[in-house]
């Protein structure tokens, strides 16, 4: 008997922000495929809480900017949508996995420059085309954007022109997937505290004031205020809601 729950994809869904997503779509009756990258445990304890909430989970290794390594994890995918979900198609792509480096303009590498663009555009770029073939028609796309990308905060030029670039990339999808019933929208995450970027947001007690004070609603953003946005996205109550942009920081710099 083929799966009859609708199945997401979570790249970085191991922990923080990707976490909270993978679990807010659980509580939605969505059973995930979250990926991770290094810490396989903390991945597979993403994966037992899902099964406690009563929906199918796994997780899978994927390096979100080793962009080569891309048609091996399709591969897996397909694998284990069949093994483990008795189908051959997945139905919402979310491209959260990323990393954060803090540098002033003057003092971007190379190869900061190029770690950035492999995973924050490049990747999700090649994963979300590779996607295609296995992404059920009416599915949806979810990119995580930033906040950054709208305010300029200093030493986060480059990462917030990936993230600036990945806002006008997925107007593009919206509009060639349309044919298709593929819905793309844009996250865009405040400052949250999670442990991106080193845990900057949270750990430093003066940050988190000067956030919290440039903050309509008075606070720093929790990783528990993102994942219930993009698993509503996901749902048939937001299936009108394509090629948007949506903020989620508490009404940061306005």
């Amino acid at each position: 008997m083929a799966n009859k729950n609708k199945i997401a994809l979570v790249t970085g869904g191991s922990r923080g922000l990707g976490k909270d997503m993978a679990i807010n779509l659980a509580k939605k009756g969505i059973d995930v495929i979250l990926t991770y990258n290094s810490k396989k445990d903390e991945g597979q304890a993403v994966v037992e809480e899902i099964k406690q909430a009563g929906q199918k989970a796994v997780a899978l290794q994927f390096d979100a900017g080793n962009v080569k390594s891309f048609t091996a994890f399709i591969e897996l995918v397909k694998t284990t949508l069949k093994t483990t979900f008795n189908t051959d198609r997945f139905d919402f792509l979310i491209n959260n996995a990323g990393i954060g480096i803090h540098a002033a303009f003057s003092e971007t590498t190379e190869d900061q420059f190029d770690q950035l663009v492999n995973i924050h555009f490049k990747g999700v770029f090649f994963l979300t085309q590779k996607s295609l073939p296995i992404l059920n028609d009416g599915g949806r796309i979810i990119n995580i954007s930033t906040g950054l990308a709208r305010f300029s905060t200093p030493g986060y030029a480059a990462y917030a022109s990936m993230k600036g670039g990945i806002e006008t990339l997925s107007r593009y999808m919206a509009k060639e997937l349309g044919a298709r019933g593929i819905a793309v929208n844009v996250v865009a995450p405040g400052a949250i505290e999670t442990d991106f970027g080193g845990g900057v947001v949270r750990d430093n007690e003066q940050l988190n004031k000067y956030i919290a004070g440039v903050t309509a609603l008075g606070r720093v953003g929790r990783a528990d205020d993102i994942g219930s946005v993009v698993a509503f996205l996901c749902t048939e109550e937001a299936k009108w809601i394509n090629a948007q942009r949506i903020e989620v920081s508490g009404g940061m710099n306005l």
